[in-house]
């Protein structure tokens, strides 16, 4: 689409500050946090999802990748209190929960011998008692078995937990675990990085400085990862953008972030059920602005366990290129939080239609997006 299209199907020409900002972007320019506000308090969904199908289709063209990956989720037990969080169990309270042995998650990963998937998602609760040698001896085991299995694991909470409980460093402690077998870290933890919202809803856990230094170290050992937001709870908008910019200039420094993930609060059996749910119209905005904000992040995604696969259908066309993998039921997070998706499974046949039904390229990628398979002509 060209800027004279999008004006004469889109254009807003009583606002001048919104001109501006679509006329930034169609010349590759950086939008600033006051445009990034602005976008959110001023900007239509359909003028919002044109330029970013635009950003989207610049970078990416039709493409829409997905892979074949499962998730293990050691516990649910959990030192923190997360008020938004559903799914874990306090320590205190931990006959509610669950914990899994390191014969166990190994049975899990044995449970896909023979199977082409390409990434084990490692993540879950804060357990005091599955340490940091504890996980190292795990990532030996997975690797000894399935060297080409990518271990993607562990948000900064749980790390930052496993290294001071550990007495290393962040650097040593990422050290170590590379060491024994971790490649990449997933984005969660991140939540809002304003002090002030972080102190209502998970004031105990590791804190926004915290970590983005454990990603920039993850970086700076030639590893990469990914980023999330948790929006649509008690956040306001320059909340999302003072926290899209600082990961847009961590990622300015180290270029390790792969991907950027909004994702949506759930309210159900958690401490902020009272707290409504942003509407679909909100989510696409968000998503939008994203894509619009997050130059520099080369791929967003919509994690349709959270969003449900139809939403997740939905955000192909409003700037999403990515929509996570076939997970295989093998997450809980988002189901005990009330997700439309309570046994989240996809096989790649169901990815596949779900991309070509919205008129999109399925690709099929590892975790650094090196392709796999295109599925746009082939049979699954």
């Amino acid at each position: 689409m060209t800027q004279a299209v999008f004006e004469q199907l889109y254009g807003n020409q009583s606002d001048k500050q919104l001109e501006r900002i679509a006329e930034k972007i169609f010349g590759g320019e950086r939008i600033s946090p006051e445009e990034g506000i602005l976008l959110f308090e001023q900007a239509s969904l359909p003028w919002l999802g044109a330029l970013a199908n635009h950003v989207r289709e610049q970078k990416h063209g039709d493409t829409t990748y997905f892979n074949r990956n499962f998730h293990i989720e050691p516990t649910n037990v959990c030192v923190f209190s997360c008020n938004f969080c559903s799914y874990s169990r306090l320590y205190a309270h931990k006959e509610e929960g669950w914990e899994l042995t390191a014969e166990q998650m190994l049975d899990i990963v044995k449970k896909y011998d023979g199977q082409p998937v390409t990434e084990v998602h490692i993540v879950g609760g804060v357990h005091p008692k599955l340490t940091l040698h504890f996980f190292a001896d795990l990532l030996k085991k997975i690797k000894a078995h399935r060297p080409d299995l990518h271990v993607k694991g562990f948000t900064p909470v749980e790390l930052d937990y496993m290294f001071r409980k550990a007495k290393m460093s962040r650097r040593e402690g990422m050290e170590f675990l590379k060491e024994a077998g971790l490649q990449s870290l997933p984005g969660g933890g991140a939540e809002i990085f304003a002090p002030e919202i972080r102190e209502q809803i998970c004031a105990d856990k590791v804190d926004a400085e915290g970590w983005l230094e454990i990603h920039r170290i993850a970086h700076e050992l030639g590893m990469h990862s990914n980023a999330t937001m948790l929006y649509g709870h008690i956040e306001g908008f320059h909340h999302r953008i003072d926290h899209m910019e600082r990961l847009r200039q961590l990622q300015d420094q180290t270029g390790g972030f792969n991907t950027f993930i909004p994702l949506k609060f759930r309210n159900k059996d958690n401490a902020m059920s009272h707290v409504p749910e942003s509407t679909i119209v909100e989510d696409m905005r968000m998503y939008a602005i994203a894509r619009l904000y997050m130059d520099n992040f080369p791929h967003l995604k919509a994690y349709w366990p959270m969003l449900g696969r139809n939403n997740a259908q939905l955000t192909l066309s409003f700037g999403v290129n990515d929509i996570d993998g076939t997970i295989d039921d093998s997450t809980k997070i988002y189901s005990m939080a009330g997700s439309e998706e309570q046994s989240p499974t996809m096989t790649t046949t169901e990815l596949v239609q779900l991309i070509r039904q919205a008129r999109r390229k399925p690709v099929e990628r590892d975790t650094l997006y090196n392709v796999i398979q295109d599925y746009s002509e082939a049979a699954v």
